[in-house]
């Protein structure tokens, strides 16, 4: 089958998109929002069909995704499934998070990223970088061996560290079940809280790590 130009006025816009990103970006090339506009000027909403083509395997990343892009700039990564072929852009059912899902779980998950617990806006420590939350896929490994991809609260900088990462429900689960019965009342009560409080010798420990080694000396010759 003859792949069409991306600029052939036939194409339907995600379709055109995928193919100028194939025919004129490639795999690893970088693009702005400037130059998508620029090469679909008659094409509406250009932006948002080339987010499009996420759910169909494609991956776009930002700077959401690659903090070494600027605030205008895209990666194009990794190309999926060829849309511009007969029967390939019917977009598989459940692929988009709707803005319902999308409160759901950020009610759920507490506003908070699940992974290192900051906040929407708030910055990184020791950076002046703003933190940006969105609602990201996991794949869950179930007790029984089985999959699900499940929804989860994620600042961009963990998204990218665990883009690839499966949580093992089973084996939580399996050492839950080791745990004694006053451990287990613990982590009850962290769970129920949301939060796990630190003693002052845990909050110190924290600390002490982080002193040059001298200092570290002195903070040991204290607690002989």
């Amino acid at each position: 089958m003859a792949v069409p130009v991306w600029n052939d006025p036939k194409l339907g816009t995600m379709k055109a998109c995928a193919l100028w990103l194939v025919q004129e970006v490639g795999v690893g090339g970088l693009f702005t929002k400037g130059q998508l506009r620029d090469a679909f000027p008659d094409k509406s909403q250009v932006d948002r069909r080339m987010r499009d083509l996420r759910d169909f395997g494609w991956r776009i990343d930002t700077n959401r995704e690659d903090a070494s892009l600027g605030p205008h700039e895209q990666r194009f990564v990794e190309q999926g499934i060829a849309v511009w072929e007969p029967g390939k852009a019917t977009r598989p059912a459940g692929a988009t998070i709707t803005a319902a899902e999308r409160y759901e779980v950020m009610v759920k998950d507490g506003r908070k990223c699940r992974s290192c617990g900051i906040g929407p806006g708030e910055t990184y420590a020791g950076t002046y970088v703003a933190s940006q939350l969105d609602v990201a896929r996991r794949t869950v490994r179930l007790p029984d061996g089985g999959t699900s991809v499940q929804m989860v609260l994620e600042c961009s900088r963990c998204r990218i560290g665990g883009r690839d990462a499966i949580a093992d429900l089973g084996d939580v689960l399996n050492r839950v079940d080791k745990l004694t019965t006053y451990e287990k009342q613990m982590l009850s009560q962290w769970i129920e809280r949301d939060a796990r409080g630190f003693s002052e010798a845990e909050d110190l420990w924290a600390l002490y790590r982080t002193l040059p080694a001298e200092s570290r000396g002195e903070v040991r010759d204290r607690l002989k």
